[in-house]
């Protein structure tokens, strides 16, 4: 398992020891997106879903998944989170919305976990906002697009 810093020298599962990294600024980029009909869209653009404001509260999901990562992903680290911004953008094309999801804090390791977990519970949240007028939704394109600081530095996925 060489190279796989959540598994042991036997082969175990086991949560990476970062109290000798030192703390650096850091920052993670990721997006997705749902993609709906234009009706379900429509609803969504104009208010007029049943259950309120569909992209503030995806919004306010996105940000309290962050905050809940290693609560959900067993070998992620709980981190002091400096910030959380997610921008759901509704796209006629798609049609859908698309999510982008930045994550920074000042630690030990990365926040790429905390910016892909903020964009899926963003799309769960429109979809279980929608679902009542259509169960079809699609959630797809997780992906990081971006991650800076720590060893490995600077990544950025096109």
């Amino acid at each position: 398992m060489s190279g796989l810093s959540h598994f042991d020298g036997d082969g175990k599962a086991h949560m990476v020891d970062v109290s000798d990294k030192p703390v650096t600024a850091r920052t993670a980029i990721a997006e997705g997106y749902i993609k709906m009909t234009a009706a379900t869209l429509a609803l969504i653009t104009e208010g007029r879903a049943d259950k309120g404001d569909v992209l503030g509260i995806a919004r306010i999901a996105g940000i309290m998944g962050a905050k809940k990562t290693a609560d959900l992903i067993p070998l992620c680290h709980p981190l002091p989170i400096t910030k959380v911004a997610l921008d759901l953008t509704p796209d006629t094309a798609l049609p859908g919305v698309r999510i982008t999801a930045t994550v920074k804090t000042g630690g030990q390791t990365g926040v790429e976990m905390e910016a892909l977990t903020a964009v899926n519970i963003a799309a769960l949240t429109v979809y279980d906002m929608v679902k009542a007028v259509q169960k079809d939704m699609e959630i797809g394109g997780v992906r990081l697009t971006f991650k800076d600081g720590g060893k490995s530095g600077k990544f950025e996925n096109p």
